[in-house]
């Protein structure tokens, strides 16, 4: 991601004077105290999985966590685990940043298109994607069936920000490069290639932990990993030791990638800070290239999107008019509406205090408690699930599979979703304005609600719609928590593809690619707009 350093622009009247810079902070609607308590609070909230996992770790014992962890079934699973994610994220690396250097700096032909269908298969989730390839070829199973599937699946984590970013770059390093005899290749490799470093990162860094956390994918494709055991033991045990640690395992994989990204994201900067307007990057052509170009593009948009679309509706054409029950249906579209939009609004409200923290009033303890929100998001949706059921079970026993405990697991799983985008809105919102309203005397309630609040609405409607994508897609912590009698449009493609009905299965695929598809844009969108273009 680059860093935009220019100053908002304020409009001034006649005569008037700014203090950009040197005013003083606008105080926060609640006074900056409360507006910190609620972002501890969030926080500490934000801690409860994590803080199970070592909690129950140390009940254990320590000799009995030496010999459910020192054993040849979690040196198999750790073996499955990392394998996948090394040859799975170099892949999505490739065929994520070669899009996007195809579609963003080449005379590539109907780049637009294909830049729209390199994001699209992130519309159908991972396990109705595994549903697809399974219907095609019943044999699949295994690590490579689950590289395959896995890399069609979330390569676009990486074409997007990658994608952004190539965007964003100011040309004249390439141009300087270029004149001084460095051919395309080389400018590629030692030019381009560093500066995308940290969408190529971050992009690793959303791959590896989906990967920790895919549960139905690899269910289906009979391929264990650490969540597929952990699920198997929680529904043979319910909530067993043995499970417990193999979450404990989990959660250590998951902090050792976030450090990993941490490490290897660098120090270096890529903003462009001189005057004069940015220049226009320079589409190479490609030549006798066009053709293997837009060759090798269509076959992964057709594997990694038109595959799976067409075995969804294929099941639905054999199924018929039957598998459209209306009693069966209409609930389970109305309970995933129903929960993704409770979610995505409880979510983007619950972010404003910590966004507002960060961009009013940085510090290193605004820092801290948003990292706190970045760790817990990064755990897999079965120890989030996990945790909630323990503590429900123990310290609040009235509150158990019941939707608040459902809406909870949402915000804790994808809160960062709209942290950032609140952030974003945020910092385009300028202070200055909000000084004015309050020198105009407007309470701070009232000038955040009439000129901060509405500033930041369109930022945060886009954060909310990433946080409902991600509710209508999610499976693992929606099976552990749901309330009896809970019917999602996930939940009820997972149950009949499980009993092997796959055209009872498919119209709820299809509902759920329905429903991602234009969220899935609007990501796209979204990621244009912050890279500047």
């Amino acid at each position: 991601m680059t860093t935009d350093l220019s100053a908002p622009n304020v409009p001034q009247s006649e005569g008037s004077t700014t203090t950009a810079g040197r005013g003083k902070r606008p105080r926060p609607p609640f006074g900056v105290s409360t507006v910190s308590l609620l972002a501890v609070l969030i926080a500490l909230f934000s801690l409860i999985p994590l803080g199970y996992v070592l909690y129950m770790t140390a009940a254990t014992g320590w000799d009995t966590v030496v010999d459910l962890i020192v054993r040849p079934r979690v040196g198999e699973l750790l073996l499955n685990t990392v394998l996948l994610m090394v040859f799975t994220v170099p892949l999505c690396l490739g065929l994520g940043v070669g899009g996007a250097w195809l579609v963003e700096r080449t005379r590539l032909r109907g780049h637009r298109w294909w830049a729209v269908l390199l994001a699209a298969p992130l519309a159908i989730p991972a396990f109705v994607n595994s549903y697809s390839w399974v219907s095609a070829v019943p044999s699949l199973e295994g690590l490579w069936s689950g590289v395959l599937i896995a890399t069609l699946s979330y390569f676009p984590l990486v074409y997007i920000p990658a994608a952004a970013t190539l965007g964003r770059l100011d040309p004249a390093i390439e141009q300087s490069a270029a004149s001084l005899g460095l051919g395309s290749w080389a400018v590629f490799f030692r030019v381009v290639l560093p500066q995308l470093r940290i969408a190529m990162t971050g992009g690793a860094l959303l791959v590896a932990l989906h990967l920790l956390a895919e549960y139905g994918a690899f269910a289906m494709i009979r391929f264990d990993t650490f969540t597929t055991a952990i699920m198997v033991q929680f529904q043979s045990t319910f909530n067993g030791t043995a499970g417990n640690m193999l979450a404990s395992v989990l959660v250590l994989l998951c902090l050792l990638l976030l450090l990993a990204e941490v490490k290897s994201r660098g120090t270096a900067r890529y903003a462009r800070i001189g005057s004069g307007a940015q220049a226009k990057a320079i589409r190479l052509p490609l030549g006798a290239y066009q053709l293997p170009a837009q060759l090798a593009l269509l076959a992964l948009t057709v594997l990694a999107f038109g595959l799976p679309l067409w075995f969804v509706l294929k099941w639905v054409m054999a199924g018929g008019s039957d598998v459209w029950a209306a009693e069966e249906l209409i609930p389970a579209l109305s309970q995933t509406l129903m929960y993704g939009a409770a979610g995505a609004l409880v979510t983007t409200v619950v972010a404003f205090p910590m966004a507002y923290l960060a961009v009013r009033h940085p510090s290193w303890f605004s820092k801290m408690l948003e990292l706190s929100n970045y760790i817990t998001s990064s755990l897999p949706g079965i120890v989030v699930g996990l945790a909630f059921v323990t503590v429900s079970i123990r310290v609040v026993p009235g509150v158990y599979q019941t939707a608040g405990v459902l809406i909870a697991a949402y915000v804790l799983l994808f809160l960062p979703r709209a942290l950032v985008n609140i952030r974003a809105g945020l910092a385009q919102a300028p202070k200055e304005l909000d000084e004015a309203a309050q020198s105009l005397g407007k309470t701070p309630l009232e000038s955040f609600f009439k000129v901060t609040l509405r500033l930041t609405a369109p930022a945060a409607a886009g954060g909310a719609a990433l946080v409902f994508l991600a509710i209508v897609n999610e499976l693992t912590a929606t099976l552990l928590l749901s309330p009896n009698g809970t019917r999602t449009l996930a939940t009820e493609f997972w149950s009949k593809s499980s009993e092997i009905d796959y055209a009872g299965a498919a119209p709820y695929a299809l509902l759920m690619i329905l429903l991602s598809a234009p969220m899935t844009y609007l990501l796209f969108q979204q990621s244009k707009k912050v890279a500047g273009q």
